[in-house]
């Protein structure tokens, strides 16, 4: 029996992100994922290396490349209509857990489990002691951070591109962004040390 899971997931290189906006180049939903995945990586080893923590790095990057994998069935929900009230927003987190749960249904069913503990984190909690589910939600705050990082990302590199379209997206994101530096060290050490150069060319990039 063919199991269609890899091959729906493999649709996200066809999901445009951004899609109220004019875009000097489109973004990808795969393209968002794996960055996504690379940052959550990197917040972890900030925090396992210089704030003591002991957080699962490649975890982190397993649940970053699939966080919005549900957008293969929604689509990619522009953000003023996805918060623009309370109840929408719940209303569409069902949504998402659904297509999730869709998802998860074309996998064999003794693999179901490993991947349930990727994408919900209540399936992920259980058997956990207290202290790990705290750092289970640690580490998942950090991915949501690095979901936030690769939007301001996309808000640069479009600015240096000579698109204004993305101001007012800009100046909401690194508010957001502001506020998890205060919460999170290692947001603070990444946007620190690391954002700086986003939008650099090739050869600044290389020093040449």
């Amino acid at each position: 029996m063919s199991e269609n899971f890899f091959a729906t997931i493999s649709r996200m290189k066809y999901i445009e992100r951004w899609a109220l906006m004019r875009n000097a180049r489109t973004e990808t939903l795969s393209e968002h994922s794996m960055e996504v995945s690379m940052i959550a990586h990197a917040l972890c080893t900030i925090g396992n290396v210089r704030h003591g923590r002991q957080l699962d790095c490649e975890k982190a990057a397993l649940i970053g490349l699939y966080h919005d994998a549900s957008e293969i069935i929604t689509g990619d929900m522009p953000t003023p209509v996805k918060y623009y009230n309370r109840e929408i927003r719940a209303a569409y987190k069902d949504v998402e857990r659904r297509a999730d749960m869709h998802l998860l249904e074309k996998l064999p069913a003794d693999l179901r489990p490993t991947y349930e503990a990727i994408f919900f984190a209540d399936e992920a909690f259980a058997g956990m002691t207290e202290a790990e589910i705290e750092n289970e939600k640690y580490l998942r705050k950090l991915v949501k951070a690095a979901d936030k990082i690769s939007a301001l990302i996309k808000c640069i590199e479009e600015e240096n591109a000579g698109n204004r379209e993305f101001r007012t997206a800009k100046k909401t994101i690194q508010k957001s962004i502001d506020e998890l530096t205060a919460l999170y060290p290692e947001v603070d050490d990444f946007v620190r040390d690391f954002l700086p150069p986003y939008g650099n060319t090739l050869d600044e990039l290389l020093d040449r």
